[in-house]
């Protein structure tokens, strides 16, 4: 019966342990800035699978080539290849479905697109934003040839890159649930669906 007598003393004394040492962390106010409103524009875009949100520009594989050579070989290698600092780029087809699938833009990306908007946002590393939209238009463009999806002649723009189908595009769930017909594959309880 004693040691009850003796919890709350040692609560007490724990919490006042804790909130003496509370004015003794250091002061972080001065860290960063508040970003300014087209700072939170820039970053607050999303290219969604119609591409709706693309600028105008346009590239090819042959123009994404020398990018690619001076931006991003450093680290995906010399042919897109991956090294121990980035991800392979191209090749890696085949099933989702195995236990060490290849998750390569090839076979894990269902839209083109979104090759666009991650190396917008991204890429290169430390100096994102800094590649013009063309430039990024024609990365992608050369990464899609690399990886034998479009021809190397064909410009890809903001009106093209939506119709480039990926080659897994229907590997995935579709993008509204209501073109699954089946209720139950659709996750469909109780008269309620998603």
């Amino acid at each position: 019966m004693r040691c009850f007598r003796f919890w709350p003393a040692l609560a007490v004394i724990s919490l006042a342990a804790c909130t003496t040492a509370f004015p003794q962390a250091p002061n972080y106010g001065n860290l960063g800035r508040t970003p300014s409103k087209e700072e939170i524009q820039a970053w607050n875009q999303a290219i969604g699978p119609q591409g709706k949100e693309l600028p105008p520009g346009s590239g090819t594989a042959k123009q994404g080539q020398e990018i690619f050579a001076n931006k991003c070989a450093a680290c995906h290698g010399p042919a897109g290849e991956g090294s121990q600092l980035a991800p392979r780029l191209v090749g890696g087809r085949g099933a989702l479905n195995i236990p060490t699938p290849s998750r390569t833009l090839a076979n894990y990306w269902p839209f083109a697109t979104t090759i666009w908007d991650y190396i917008n946002r991204a890429m290169p590393p430390k100096q994102e934003g800094s590649l013009s939209a063309s430039d990024i238009y024609a990365l992608t463009a050369f990464i899609l040839y690399r990886n034998d999806i479009i021809p190397e002649g064909q410009v890809i723009d903001a009106t093209s890159l939506p119709k480039v189908k990926m080659p897994n595009r229907d590997g995935f769930i579709p993008q509204r649930l209501e073109d699954i017909h089946d209720l139950r594959a659709r996750g469909c309880g109780a008269g309620h669906c998603p």
